[in-house]
């Protein structure tokens, strides 16, 4: 795509970087920011840049949060003898609008996944055994999605917390397979959260 302007033709191939992004839509979206006026794009433009140098990951769940512990983690109302656990910041919020879980959350950043060279020392396994290490978790609910990712790192980490002396529970299969939890209306997660079983009795009923 030859453009006449070397700066619209460097914006547009910033913008093709993202995710689902495409040559065209991100030709729309340049001429957008270009219609718009000078302080409204600076406004963006530092969002953007203030995203990805001040965001930190809190210190207690690894959540994406603007300090070093998160407002979830903060929050002296949450049940802090339960953890979920879940794939990233997009299932906590998901979970967060269902008003039905009340506990603490890790979020491991990802999930099991050999083919795409994504083991457990990539994820935020180890700071979840830490944190049921220090004592006073009662219960760790593995809510992942319904994958085969997703059921590979459930059954990895129920084998790394097995005689903790904790209950280890999964989220109750209202989800349909394949799915991930931020895809999932409201009312149908928030029940999963609700219903959830023992793993061991969840892994035999599947």
């Amino acid at each position: 795509m030859a453009l006449s302007s070397a700066l619209l033709e460097a914006a547009v191939d910033q913008l093709a970087t993202l995710p689902g992004i495409g040559r065209r839509t991100a030709m729309r979206m340049a001429l957008d920011l270009l219609r718009r006026e000078v302080p409204e794009v600076v406004r963006f433009s530092e969002a953007v840049r203030r995203l990805r140098e001040e965001v930190v990951y809190c210190s207690e769940c690894c959540n994406i949060s603007d300090q070093p512990l998160c407002a979830i983690c903060a929050d002296p109302r949450r049940d802090r003898t339960l953890i979920c656990v879940v794939e990233d910041i997009r299932d906590v919020i998901a979970i967060e609008n269902t008003h039905q879980y009340k506990g603490l959350y890790h979020v491991l950043g990802g999930v099991i996944s050999p083919m795409d060279g994504v083991g457990p020392d990539d994820l935020h396994v180890k700071e979840l055994l830490e944190r049921t290490a220090r004592g006073g978790i009662q219960e760790v609910v593995l809510a992942l999605g319904a994958t085969l990712e997703g059921d590979t790192t459930s059954f990895f980490l129920h084998r790394k917390l097995a005689g903790a002396g904790l209950q280890v529970s999964m989220i109750a299969r209202g989800i349909s397979v394949g799915g991930d939890l931020d895809q999932v209306d409201e009312m149908t997660l928030g029940r999963s959260i609700a219903d959830r079983k023992p793993y061991q009795q969840h892994a035999h009923a599947g």
